[in-house]
């Protein structure tokens, strides 16, 4: 008889998927990983050889970025999770369900971005540099429109 194999992520036998039980259960994951970074710290102080001091570098600029995905991800859930939680008690007090389509999702989301930046004061710098991105962007387009129209008069 042959043995039939499975993939536990797209077979239903193996039960739903739920983040949150997910998140709690491999919880020591992220201690791990904070260990990890703590040992990175140390060696990138210890290490003279410049090859190796750049590997860390990277390493250590990597797991940094990992964090903050991390950290925003969990922000995200956490936000959709009260909205969740306030529809409910609208349900549940007889008005009906009001759901917020990914747009406005992303303005809120926006919103509160621009909040902390105030309150942390990095805002200006943050503006700054947006506005120097979006004139790039625009001078790029801009140099393109212009290739174009030499190529139409000719």
């Amino acid at each position: 008889m042959k043995r039939s194999t499975r993939d536990p992520r797209f077979n239903d036998l193996s039960g739903a998927y739920n983040e949150e039980l997910f998140q709690k259960s491999y919880a020591f994951v992220d201690d791990i990983k904070k260990n990890e970074y703590e040992s990175v710290k140390k060696q990138l102080r210890k290490v003279k050889n410049t090859e190796e001091k750049e590997k860390l570098l990277k390493l250590k600029q990597k797991m940094d970025t990992e964090s903050k995905v991390k950290a925003e991800l969990a922000k995200r859930r956490e936000m959709s999770k009260q909205r969740k939680k306030e529809m409910a008690e609208q349900t549940e007090g007889g008005k009906k369900p009001f759901y917020l389509k990914n747009s406005d999702k992303k303005k809120i989301e926006l919103a509160e971005k621009y909040k902390e930046l105030k309150a942390s004061g990095k805002l200006d710098k943050y503006m700054s540099k947006k506005r120097k991105r979006n004139t790039q962007k625009d001078k790029k387009k801009f140099t393109k429109i212009q290739i174009v129209m030499i190529y139409e008069l000719f």
